[in-house]
């Protein structure tokens, strides 16, 4: 829904500290943005304590206490995020790192504090680049056509978690080829179908609200149809145990100096960019973005960001970092950061009704990240593609998002094709010295196999 179409909002209390009438929106429209956003992000709850309980080899108590307080972290920053950045940005355990913490940096010998003690680190480091500037200066140096596919890239990236999601891609064994498509043969994969043409036909009739009445509507059939079920029995006094169990030495003192400081530097870019990806993409897709791609107050938005990945840390939950499938809620009409209060709000009451949330399946709310995508995608219009300077960057980090399940390798790409053809060309004037900079990071970034592989060897 666009922001011309929102009803005109009172210009007093909540509504003027939120800014209601200057974006088009209200209360109204932003509560059922959070809801929606929450309920494209509940599943972090259980997979991030799934990711760790495995790498951790955690019991059933010790997963519960890191549901506990993925759900704490979350609400906590997400609501800071609403207060201080106001943009509809939710926060939570970031998937892909919660994985690097949980196998790779265990594998080298950590303990899972010193794991956790790794992400605070990287999380202070990110701070300190905000608190001088650094990171949003970066964000300012991107140019334009990179920033659009940085949006489009990303709703690529959602599309395909949907199609995961709905349990229409999988990875065979054996992996070739990488991803397989899957016809429908079970319950769960009939239900996403249905239940995406469902959403496509409440979007295309402007039906208001249509993604969270799409995610309710499947959540209540797949309850009838026994995809997902009511638990029988939970408890409502939540554990959290994991908070403070982190330790800052650990991986200085199992890997060494240098191999420490490398293997921060490359979850710092990770956590890095994913941010001013998703941030770029989302804010733009809300049209709250500047004509030039660049986000007003982004500096606010990278503070708390960066504190989440601290706080995520010593909370040893992992870095907490903004969310892509915040776009579902800017997609129902989400403006402001009172829709993340509402989803803040709403994980904090997941810590005392984790089961219960659990009653969403995948396959409900699957189908609304595939339209959530497509939206996203449609930023490609503005993207001169027949242009190779810009085409061939832009290209690279779009479909290199999916296909690598990574939106910081997407980035590094674009970032580093830009840099070279413009050498190429001749055109070094154009580069900004910070694009030199940040390609020369991703050079390392790219390489970190190999330089470990050299530092070990």
């Amino acid at each position: 829904m666009s922001a011309e179409a929102q009803p005109t909002a009172p210009t007093g209390g909540i509504a003027g500290y939120f800014k209601f009438a200057e974006r088009g929106t209200n209360i109204a429209t932003e509560a059922r943005a959070g809801l929606t956003t929450f309920f494209v992000m509940v599943y972090i709850i259980f997979v991030n304590a799934g990711i760790l309980g495995a790498g951790f080899g955690l019991d059933a108590a010790g997963v519960a206490a890191v549901s506990a307080a993925t759900a704490l972290v979350a609400g906590v920053m997400t609501i800071a995020m609403g207060v201080v950045g106001n943009y509809p940005l939710a926060l939570a355990a970031g998937l892909g790192i919660n994985g690097i913490v949980a196998f790779s940096l265990t594998a080298r010998g950590l303990s899972p504090a010193g794991a956790m003690g790794v992400i605070v680190l990287e999380g202070v480091a990110v701070t300190a680049l905000v608190l001088v500037g650094f990171r949003e200066a970066v964000m300012n140096a991107v140019p334009l056509a990179l920033k659009r596919a940085i949006g489009a890239g990303i709703g690529l990236f959602i599309l395909f978690i949907g199609f995961v999601g709905g349990g229409f891609i999988v990875s065979p064994e054996g992996g070739a080829p990488p991803v397989v498509p899957v016809f429908p043969t079970t319950t769960g994969q009939f239900l996403f179908l249905a239940g995406l043409i469902f959403t496509i036909v409440l979007w295309v009739l402007k039906v208001r609200g249509a993604l969270i009445i799409s995610i309710f509507v499947i959540s209540a059939v797949a309850l009838i149809v026994g995809v997902t079920s009511v638990p029988t029995e939970y408890s409502v006094v939540p554990d959290f145990s994991t908070l403070g169990d982190f330790d800052v030495t650990d991986v200085f003192t199992v890997l060494g100096p240098l191999a420490a400081i490398l293997t921060i530097f490359a979850i710092l870019l990770t956590d890095f960019f994913d941010t001013m990806g998703t941030v770029t993409g989302v804010a733009s897709e809300a049209g709250l973005a500047e004509p030039d791609g660049t986000v007003p107050g982004v500096g606010r938005v990278l503070l708390v960001d960066s504190l989440a990945a601290v706080v995520g840390g010593a909370a040893g939950v992992s870095s907490n970092t903004t969310y892509i499938e915040s776009a579902a809620g800017v997609a129902e009409g989400g403006r402001t950061g009172f829709a993340s209060i509402v989803t803040g709000v709403l994980f904090l009451l997941a810590i005392f009704l984790a089961p219960l949330a659990g009653i969403i399946p995948s396959q409900a709310t699957s189908p609304a990240l595939v339209l959530v995508g497509y939206l996203m995608f449609t930023q490609i219009k503005d993207i001169d593609v027949g242009d190779v300077e810009n085409g061939l960057p832009a290209l690279l980090t779009m479909i290199l998002m999916p296909l690598t399940y990574d939106i910081t390798v997407g980035i590094g790409a674009g970032f580093i094709s830009w840099v070279v053809i413009k050498l190429a060309k001749g055109r070094i004037s154009e580069i900004h010295p910070l694009m030199w900079v940040v390609s020369a990071m991703f050079v390392i970034f790219f390489l970190q196999g190999y330089l470990d592989a050299l530092i070990s060897g």
